[in-house]
C-alpha cells in the first residue's frame, strides 16, 4: 500500500522535473551589440561592510558601451561602515552614483523602498539587480541586456553561492535547485518565483504597474514585481541558462541565519498562484515519503527511494555543467538531506509562526 503511495507520487514528481528541464532549456534570441539599450544597476545595501568591497569591485569590471551603464548604490541607512566604503571605491569613477535612503515612498518598507529610491532617480531603460553580497560576472550586465527584444519585459539570472565547504555547497546547490524550478516555470509561462539578486526589468514596464509602491506589501519584493509585469500580458517574461549571467553569492554563515532566510522565503512564497502551491505539495510529499524510508522499509521502497534521488541528480547535473559549477555537485548528497528536512519542516514552521527577521527588521 505504501509502495503504491509512494510510486504514484513519484511519478508525478517525475514528470514535475521533466517540465521544468524542457523549461530551463529553452533558448532566446538577443540582440547585437551595438543595440544595447540604456542600463542602470541597482544595489540596495545595509550594514554590508564584510561584503561591499567584493560586490563593488565586481561591477567596476562590467563590460557595457561606453556611457550606456550606470551603478546606483543605495546605502539604506547603514550603522556600520557601509556607507564610508562606498564613498572611498566610487571616488572619482563617473559610472557609480551613491544615495542614501532618505524618503520612503508610500507605503515601502526596507530594501522595497530603497530599491524604490533607486529606480527614482535611474536614467537607463533597462533596470538591473543585485544584492551587496554578490559578485557579479564581467559580462552579466551586457549579457542580460542583449535579451531585451521589443517584446520582453523582465529577464531573470541563476544565481550560486559560494561553496568551500558541506554547509556553504548544500547551500549553493539548493539555489540552483529553486531557481531551475524557477526558471523552468517562468519560461513555460507560468510563473512562481524568482529572485532579487538577479533580476532585471525595463522601467517603463515598471512605471507601467505602479512601481512598487502600487503593490501588496511582501518580504520577497522581486516576485510581486514579476507577477505585475507578466499579468500586463504585454510582454514576455524570460530567464535563460546563461553562464554570463551567473551571480555568486555569500551563503549563511550559521543555522539561525539559514533557518530566517528559508522562513522568509517560504512566507514570501505564500503568495505565489495555485500552481506554485501544487508543486509545493508535491515536493512536500515526495520528501516526506523519502525521509519516512526507514520506517516503511523493503526493496520496492528503496528502490524508489534511489530513484527519487536520481531524479534529482539528473535534474542539476545538466544545469551546473552549462554554468560551469559541476564542482558543487561533490555536495549533493548533503544537500538532498537538507533539503528533504527542510521541505518537510517548512510547513509546520508557518503554521506556528510567520514573523520574519531580516537585516535587524521585523516583518
Amino acid at each position: 500500500m505504501f509502495e503504491i503511495i509512494f510510486l504514484v507520487v513519484l511519478c508525478g514528481y517525475f514528470i514535475q522535473s521533466v517540465l521544468f528541464i524542457i523549461g530551463v532549456s529553452k533558448i532566446f534570441p538577443r540582440l547585437d551589440g551595438d543595440k544595447l539599450p540604456d542600463a542602470t544597476v541597482i544595489v540596495a545595501a545595509r550594514n554590508e561592510e564584510a561584503n561591499i568591497l567584493r560586490c563593488l569591485s565586481s561591477l567596476e569590471n562590467l563590460i557595457y558601451p561606453v556611457n550606456k551603464l550606470e551603478i546606483i548604490i543605495v546605502d539604506d541607512r547603514s550603522t556600520d561602515s557601509t556607507g564610508s566604503i562606498i564613498d572611498n571605491f566610487i571616488s572619482g569613477k563617473p559610472r557609480f552614483k551613491k544615495i542614501i535612503t532618505k524618503k520612503e515612498i508610500g507605503r515601502l518598507k526596507g530594501k522595497t523602498n530603497a530599491l524604490a529610491n533607486g529606480i527614482e532617480i535611474a536614467k537607463g531603460e533597462i533596470i538591473l539587480t543585485t544584492d551587496a553580497d554578490c559578485e557579479v560576472n564581467p559580462k552579466w550586465a551586457y549579457t542580460i541586456a542583449s535579451y531585451y527584444r521589443e517584446d520582453v519585459a523582465a529577464v531573470n539570472g541563476f544565481t550560486t553561492q559560494v561553496a568551500d565547504n558541506s554547509f556553504s555547497g548544500m547551500q549553493a546547490i539548493d539555489f540552483i535547485y529553486l531557481l531551475i524550478a524557477a526558471s523552468g516555470t517562468i519560461n513555460l509561462k507560468e510563473p512562481i518565483s524568482c529572485i532579487g539578486n538577479n533580476m532585471s526589468y525595463r522601467r517603463s514596464a515598471y512605471l507601467e504597474v505602479g512601481g512598487y509602491e502600487n503593490l501588496p506589501f511582501s518580504v520577497t519584493e522581486d516576485f510581486n514585481l514579476l507577477k505585475a509585469i507578466y499579468k500586463l500580458k504585454k510582454y514576455k517574461v524570460i530567464y535563460p541558462l546563461d553562464k554570463d549571467t551567473l551571480i555568486t553569492s555569500i551563503p549563511c554563515k550559521t543555522y539561525k541565519e539559514l533557518y530566517r532566510q528559508k522562513k522568509r522565503w517560504s512566507v514570501g512564497g505564500l503568495g505565489v498562484p495555485l500552481r506554485g502551491y501544487f508543486i509545493m505539495v508535491w515536493g512536500f510529499f515526495t520528501n516526506l515519503c523519502l525521509l519516512l524510508t526507514p520506517l516503511f522499509f523493503s526493496h520496492v521502497w528503496l528502490y524508489l527511494a534511489v530513484f527519487k534521488i536520481a531524479v534529482d541528480f539528473l535534474l542539476l547535473f545538466p544545469v551546473h555543467k552549462i554554468l560551469g559549477i559541476q564542482k558543487n555537485l561533490k555536495y549533493f548528497f548533503n544537500f538532498q538531506l537538507y533539503y528533504v528536512i527542510y521541505v518537510v519542516a517548512i510547513p509546520f514552521i508557518l503554521a506556528i509562526n510567520r514573523k520574519v527577521i531580516w537585516k535587524g527588521r521585523e516583518y
